[in-house]
């Protein structure tokens, strides 16, 4: 792994002239350009918003805000994984005649849509500056913030390992993109995106458990990452379970450690299989 690693540095230009490309073609013709890759996000958490937090009733205040805050890095792991899957197939010719690091191909899809991310979250931290000017009562910004770069790191690891395992194993057999999309689409509704993961810790089979359901859902490293973000950057926010305002919980320290284990772990292991089966992608007809 440490030659392939090597060879990638060596080719490091080459990234991140790719990485540049697929912002430009992404947005070409486009006349707001990166503000899409907040815009897309924003109307979907409107939306879900409305629908959830208004319709149904989630009994949170500031509920927009709680769901973007999970939406933006779950968007971006989802986004990237996909686009990482058809990364290699795309360019199957010029993979066949030319020679460099063929990981540069998903890498620069993934770093692509992690620069989205970045801006995302500006743009999420210019508004709420703008909730504290109109009310300075209104305190946004938590002294836990400083943790947002760690699960930045863990996200990026995370969607590079996986990212990696599923365009080796989509350049063979192309059922895998159709698997991992339908498992996208169900990952979304097994993690507190448009929900707080609180309704889960109160929840009566939870409670039933003592408190074992909650612990195996946040096995899951998305809902963990989930419920990580909006407790690094907004206030704790307690929920409403049969009339009665149940108070915020906190996620302990075990969940952090376990999402930076299990993302350094998936970004290490994918990238092994993805060296194990790269030479062999010229030999797909």
């Amino acid at each position: 792994m440490r030659e392939n690693l090597a060879a990638l540095w060596r080719y490091r230009e080459l990234l991140l002239s790719m990485v540049e490309r697929e912002l430009r073609v992404r947005y070409k013709n486009s006349a707001l350009g990166f503000l899409w890759s907040f815009i897309n996000p924003l109307v979907t958490t409107l939306v879900l918003s409305f629908v959830f937090g208004t319709l149904i009733g989630g009994g949170v205040k500031n509920f927009t805000a709680y769901v973007l805050v999970a939406l933006l890095p779950y968007t971006f792991f989802q986004q990237s994984v996909l686009d990482s899957a058809q990364s290699v197939l795309g360019q199957l010719s010029v993979v066949k005649k030319v020679y460099f690091p063929r990981e540069i191909l998903p890498l620069s899809s993934i770093l692509a849509n992690f620069v989205n991310l970045l801006i995302g979250m500006g743009i999420f931290f210019v508004l709420l500056l703008i909730v504290y000017l109109r009310d300075p009562r209104v305190v946004p910004f938590q002294p836990t913030t400083v943790v947002l770069p760690y699960l930045l790191i863990c996200s990026l690891l995370m969607a590079t390992g996986i990212g990696l395992a599923v365009c080796a194993l989509n350049t063979f057999y192309e059922d895998v993109k159709y698997i991992v999309s339908n498992l996208m689409y169900l990952l979304f509704f097994l993690s507190p995106i448009t929900y707080l993961s609180e309704k889960v810790a109160y929840s009566d089979i939870n409670q039933r458990s003592g408190g074992l359901v909650f612990q195996l859902y946040h096995l899951n490293p998305v809902a963990a990452l989930s419920t990580a973000y909006r407790q690094c950057l907004l206030a704790p926010q307690g929920v409403m379970e049969d009339g009665v305002l149940q108070p915020p919980i906190p996620l302990d320290a075990k969940y952090y450690i376990y999402i930076g284990v299990f993302a350094v772990t998936v970004c290490i292991g994918g990238y092994a299989l993805f060296n194990r089966l790269k030479w062999q992608f010229v030999e797909r007809p």
